[in-house]
């Protein structure tokens, strides 16, 4: 039974990055689900005037 307790190893080890991984993830844990959704379309919004902006001008080149 030398290997006996790799499986714990390997568990904890798992457990460690998986914790790693979902600190970076949200870095703004401060702001409110309706904070983070109102930021988040706001986002949207400017993200789809660009576009629009952008498939203007290369209808306008054609």
């Amino acid at each position: 039974m030398a290997r006996g307790n790799q499986g714990e190893l390997t568990r904890q080890k798992n457990v460690k990055t998986t914790q790693e991984i979902s600190k970076g993830k949200r870095k703004e844990d401060s702001m409110t689900p309706s904070q983070r959704q109102q930021r988040d379309s706001e986002i949207m919004q400017q993200k789809q005037k660009a576009a629009i902006e952008k498939k203007s001008m290369q209808t306008g080149e054609k």
